[in-house]
């Protein structure tokens, strides 16, 4: 599987653009996973462009408009939309 190409910019515009697309594609957002680096993690949380509501914590759980976020283990940050 080729790895994806890795993005230039901040995270959230980025990811933002992507979730929109998989959902216009009929992908659900409770079956996507974004899965981010440290680095783009810790951007994403410290950005002060990103509306508050776009970003919430609730069960130690992260999501980013509405999609469960998981920090680390990776070399590039991807969103899995869950797909067979």
């Amino acid at each position: 599987m080729p790895r994806p190409a890795p993005f230039r910019g901040p995270p959230a515009p980025h990811f933002r653009s992507a979730i929109e697309q998989a959902e216009q594609e009929g992908v659900a957002r409770n079956d996507m996973t974004l899965k981010l680096t440290r680095r783009d993690a810790s951007d994403m949380q410290r950005d002060r462009t990103l509306p508050v509501a776009d970003i919430s914590y609730a069960a130690g759980v992260m999501t980013f408009l509405g999609v469960k976020v998981e920090t680390g283990g990776v070399e590039t940050s991807t969103l899995d939309r869950g797909e067979a």
